[in-house]
C-alpha cells in the first residue's frame, strides 16, 4: 500500500510538471538540475521552476520505489521516512542523476560484507544526503572535464560504501535521541572531504537560491497531498481517529517504527497530521513555500512512521522558535525556517524526558545548526541532522547526569 501510494503521488507530479510547462521546457529545467553543483542551498524551484522540480521528485521517487520493488523489500516505518524525506529533498538537492552513485557505494558495501543490499536500504535512501558531491566534483574547474567525471564517480561512490559502517557507528554517539542518524554520518564525511578539498585549493562558496511567491500553487499542493494521505487512512479503518492518541506513549527513541507496531491507518494518519500542521508552522512564521521548506516538511511528515508525531515534537519546535527569536537572524530567514523544522529530529529528547528538555534541545539546536555548516561546506543536504547530533552528544549525558529519574 505504501509504494502504491508512493506511485500514485509521482503520477500527481508528473501530471503537474506537464500541466506547468512544454516538454522541452521540462527537459531544458531538468538538465540545468542535473548540471547543477547542489551545495547548500540550491531551491530546484528557484533554479529551473515547479515544472522541472516536481518532474525531477517524480523521476528521483518513481526509480527508487521500482527498486524497493524488484528488490522484494516489505514497507517498513523507516523505509516511509526515507522515501518522503527524499521526495522533500528531490526539490532540494537530490536529482536523477547525482543520487545513484552513492547508491552504488552501499550497494557494493553490501557485496563487500557478503550480505544482502535489502539489509541496507534504509541507509541507501538516506544517504543520498551527500549527493551534492557528485555533481560539485564532476563540474569542478579544478580537474580537467574527464578527470572530474572520474573523480566524482570515484570519490561519491566510496562515500557510499563507507557510509553503512559509519551510520552504525554514530546511533552510539547520540544514543538514538537523534533521528537523523545519517545526517550526522553523512556530516562527518562530508567533514572530512571539505577538509582534504580545502587542502588542495577548492573554495566553497557560500550559495543561496531561494525561491519566493508559489505560496499559494504550494500550499494547494501540500493541502491535496496531506488531506489525501488522512483520507486513506480513514478509508483504511474507521477507528483511526479514535485509535490515533495511543501514538502518544511512544518517545520516538530510535528505533521506533510505527508501521510495524501500530499498523499502516495510525501511522497515515499521523503523516498527514504532521505533514498539515508542518506546512501551518512555515505560514504562521511568514515563510516561503518553496523546494527547500517542502523537504522540511515532508521530512517531517515522513517521520510520521519513524518516530514523530505532534506530542513529541511540539516542545522541541517552541524551544527553537524561542531561539529564533532571540538570534540575530530573521525569524523567517531561510536558515531560521529551516532550522525550527529540521530540529523535530531531536524529539525523542522531548518524548522520553519530558517537554522541559525538549524546549531545550529545541533552543540549542538553533544556535548549533547555524555555526557549523562550513565543516561539510554544504556537501551534506541533511545539515540539520548533522547539527541535531551534535546538541543530542551534549545534551543527552548531561540530562541523565542530573535528573535522577527518566523512562528508557
Amino acid at each position: 500500500m505504501p509504494y502504491f501510494l508512493i506511485i500514485s503521488y509521482c503520477f500527481v507530479l508528473f501530471f503537474i510538471s506537464l500541466l506547468l510547462e512544454p516538454p522541452i521546457e521540462l527537459f531544458n529545467g531538468l538538465t540545468k538540475i542535473v548540471m547543477e553543483s547542489d551545495i547548500l542551498i540550491t531551491d530546484y524551484i528557484a533554479l529551473s521552476g515547479l515544472g522541472p522540480s516536481f518532474l525531477n521528485s517524480a523521476l528521483v521517487m518513481l526509480t527508487l520505489t521500482l527498486l524497493l520493488l524488484h528488490l522484494k523489500i516489505e514497507p517498513t516505518g523507516p523505509i516511509i521516512a526515507g522515501l518522503l524525506t527524499t521526495a522533500g529533498f528531490s526539490l532540494f538537492g537530490k536529482n536523477i542523476v547525482n543520487i545513484w552513485p552513492i547508491v552504488f557505494g552501499v550497494w557494493l558495501y553490501s557485496k563487500y560484507q557478503k550480505t544482502p543490499f535489502s539489509n541496507f536500504v534504509v541507509i541507501m535512501l538516506f544517504g543520498t544526503t551527500l549527493a551534492p558531491t557528485v555533481t560539485f566534483l564532476m563540474f569542478s574547474d579544478i580537474f580537467p572535464n574527464l578527470l572530474s567525471i572520474v573523480i566524482s564517480l570515484s570519490i561519491s561512490s566510496l562515500l557510499g560504501f563507507i557510509l553503512p559502517p559509519m551510520a552504525s557507528y554514530t546511533v552510539h554517539l547520540h544514543q538514538g535521541y537523534s533521528l537523523a542518524n545519517v545526517g550526522l554520518a553523512g556530516g562527518l564525511l562530508g567533514t572530512a572531504l571539505a577538509s582534504l578539498f580545502t587542502a588542495i585549493g577548492m573554495n566553497f562558496e557560500k550559495k543561496l537560491l531561494w525561491s519566493a511567491g508559489n505560496n499559494l500553487i504550494l500550499l494547494i499542493f501540500l493541502i491535496f497531498v496531506f488531506t489525501t494521505i488522512i483520507i486513506v487512512s480513514y478509508i483504511s479503518d474507521k477507528n483511526v481517529f479514535k485509535n490515533y492518541p495511543c501514538i502518544f506513549k511512544y518517545s520516538g527513541k530510535l528505533v521506533t517504527d510505527f508501521y510495524s507496531i501500530l499498523g499502516p491507518s495510525i501511522t497515515y494518519l499521523n503523516i498527514g497530521i504532521l505533514g498539515l500542521l508542518a506546512t501551518i508552522f512555515v505560514l504562521l512564521i511568514k515563510g516561503d513555500l518553496n523546494g527547500a521548506t517542502l523537504s522540511g516538511i515532508f521530512t517531517v511528515a515522513g517521520f510520521g512512521s519513524f518516530g514523530k508525531h505532534p506530542k513529541n515534537i511540539f516542545p522541541v519546535i517552541i524551544g527553537a522558535l524561542l531561539g529564533a527569536y532571540l538570534s540575530i537572524w530573521d525569524l523567517n530567514s531561510p536558515g531560521m525556517i529551516l532550522g525550527m523544522l529540521f530540529s523535530t529530529a531531536l524529539c525523542p529528547i522531548a518524548g522520553n524526558f519530558g517537554w522541559p528538555y525538549g524546549i531545550i534541545a529545541g533552543f540549542m539546536h538553533i544556535f548549533m545548526v547555524m555555526n557549523i555548516g562550513y565543516l561539510h561546506g554544504g556537501m551534506n543536504l541533511y545539515h540539520n541532522g548533522f547539527a541535531a547530533g551534535f546538541v543530542a552528544i551534549i545534551l543527552v549525558p548531561l540530562i541523565t547526569a542530573f535528573k535522577k529519574e527518566y523512562n528508557e
